[in-house]
């Protein structure tokens, strides 16, 4: 967060700031996910561009391995993974129909390097 209170291309950010509605399909109801960040900044061309970034650690975005016993740990991976992937469809299209990007995160892009060499100069 303080590499977006201090780059001079940000031009506004916020946390948790709104929702998309998204359908669980682990009880079918509708939902509200809240992203972590959303970042209002110039491009190269001065033009404005708005990102929503979600933060998830990286074991979280791909499916849990198949197990022949399916156990509680396993029962609740294959959840979570189900609810993540139906708040990033729902999150991606939100993001198409208002021209903004969409991103995920995990700890493996969180280096700084990868922070300020490829987030602001080409997102």
């Amino acid at each position: 967060m303080s590499h977006l209170d201090i780059h001079p291309d940000v031009i506004e950010w916020s946390s948790e700031e709104f929702f998309i509605p998204y359908k669980s399909p682990v009880d079918g109801r509708w939902h509200r996910y809240f992203p972590d960040f959303y970042v209002k900044k110039k491009n190269a061309s001065g033009l404005i561009d708005i990102s929503v970034i979600e933060v998830k650690p990286l074991i979280q975005t791909k499916p849990p391995v198949v197990q022949s016993q399916k156990s509680r740990r396993y029962i609740t991976e294959v959840m979570t993974y189900g609810v993540n992937q139906a708040k990033w469809k729902a999150a991606e299209e939100y993001c198409k129909e208002r021209k903004w990007s969409f991103h995920i995160f995990t700890e493996k892009e969180l280096d700084i390097k990868f922070w300020q060499l490829i987030y602001f100069k080409h997102f």
